[in-house]
């Protein structure tokens, strides 16, 4: 008979831990054990005896239990998980994880375990965008905890924006992907608000091989760019972000950590993907560059090539007059300025949309952006905002044609080919 799988789940002080109840009922219905480490700010919210009753376990609240530490109890709660999960993680609880300090039970054990980590912040949409903040996140990405990024919406505090606690069936299929079990469904939040699943109707990969990019760090770009040309006007493009966010929860699906750095598009996060959002192409590169370094980088994003060289601060009015040229300024290549960094990626792919000579200039954008392989997409039809696509997988040994397929298997295709590519 397979042992359950059993859960850590560490519970921060903050009003969304009021969710770790109904993520408890989840994680048991799963057939999941699950122990509880509640904080000392945490109780201010839950109490003890209500976790206790969930998980059917005793719960843990201070170092200084005497029976527990005589039997070194906080190594040993970090040692008996399959998966430890920080949920809510506030920000001093990030701040104390990505810093290595040890002051109470839950940081202790953290820093005693050598188990999967999962952190699922919830704060204010302030907090979560200070510098510290994702200077932190940064950090304990680099050290391998697996970060489940927040929601858009309003929350507790009056405001609105990124920050709130994903609903506990968001966590937990997230667990269970990680966990190597099949996803569940996310019946809580109402489909239009979740947007459509990039893997829906999707096969999971073997349970042989459900993590097969454990460890690795899997760095995407998607979308369009936006280039203002004043406060109203913008150049940008049809990219829709579709295929982008297709490999991104793809790569998660098989164990990556995975940064998805986001031109504007209205896609939901894929469960279990860091997504950093920007707009201009400026922006873009920034992002790239602070989330090295990759084993793996994939730039599927559509930059615009070029930006107005000077910005109007107000909108240009119409004067019954042409207005003076758009004067134009070239944007950074981020594709070619990778392939050249100190911190190149070790499998570095470029995306390039084409209408015509599909393969001919793809081979052209191969040699010159310096990159390993060039997916080139036949962009000619409804490519751009549409479901399906085909592609041609270029490198130095060939090219590879894959005739039209929904994006999905197009994004599980090419997890598939990386995997074989860096084993």
């Amino acid at each position: 008979m397979t042992k359950p799988k059993h859960i850590l789940l560490i519970i921060g002080g903050g009003i969304a831990a009021y969710k770790a109840s109904e993520l408890i009922r989840l994680i048991k219905k799963a057939g999941m054990t699950v122990r509880c480490v509640l904080t000392e700010s945490g109780a201010q919210f839950v109490t003890p005896m209500t976790l206790a009753a969930l998980s059917e376990n005793e719960v843990h609240t201070t170092l200084w239990s005497l029976k527990d530490e005589t039997e070194m109890g906080h190594i040993q709660l970090s040692r008996e998980a399959d998966l430890v999960v920080v949920c809510p993680a506030t920000a001093n609880l990030l701040a104390k994880m990505a810093g290595g300090i040890a002051d109470d039970l839950a940081t202790t054990l953290l820093l005693a375990t050598d188990t999967q980590v999962m952190a699922v912040p919830a704060m204010n949409v302030r907090m979560w965008d200070h510098a510290a903040t994702r200077r932190n996140i940064s950090q304990l990405k680099n050290d391998g905890i697996i970060i489940m990024p927040p929601e858009e919406g309003d929350m507790a505090c009056g405001e609105f924006g990124s920050g709130r606690l994903p609903e506990p069936e968001a966590v937990m299929t997230e667990i269970a992907s990680l966990l190597g079990s099949p996803f569940l469904p996310v019946s809580g939040l109402p489909q239009s608000e979740l947007g459509p699943n990039p893997l829906e109707g999707q096969p999971a990969f073997a349970p042989d091989q459900h993590r097969p990019l454990h460890g690795k760090h899997v760095l995407i770009t998607a979308g369009p760019t936006r280039e203002p040309i004043d406060p109203v006007r913008y150049i940008a493009n049809r990219s829709s972000g579709r295929q982008g966010f297709a490999i991104a929860a793809a790569a998660a699906e098989a164990g990556a950590q995975v940064t998805l750095v986001a031109g504007p598009v209205h896609l939901a996060t894929p469960a279990g993907v860091m997504r950093v959002d920007v707009e201009t192409a400026l922006e873009m590169e920034a992002a790239v560059e602070a989330a090295l370094p990759a084993n793996v980088a994939i730039m599927v994003a559509a930059v615009a090539d070029w930006r107005a060289d000077n910005r109007a601060e107000q909108k240009i009015k119409k004067k019954g007059e042409a207005p003076a040229p758009l004067k134009l300024t070239e944007n950074p290549d981020i594709l070619a300025g990778l392939a050249k960094h100190d911190r190149r990626p070790d499998l570095l792919i470029g995306f390039a949309a084409e209408t015509e000579k599909i393969a001919e200039h793809a081979r052209t954008k191969l040699a010159k952006k310096g990159c390993d392989w060039i997916v080139a997409n036949d962009v000619s039809g409804d490519v751009m905002g549409g479901a399906d696509n085909s592609v041609h997988i270029v490198t130095a040994e060939g090219n590879e044609i894959w005739e039209r397929l929904p994006k999905p298997e197009v994004a599980r295709r090419l997890v598939q080919k990386i995997i074989e590519e860096i084993s």
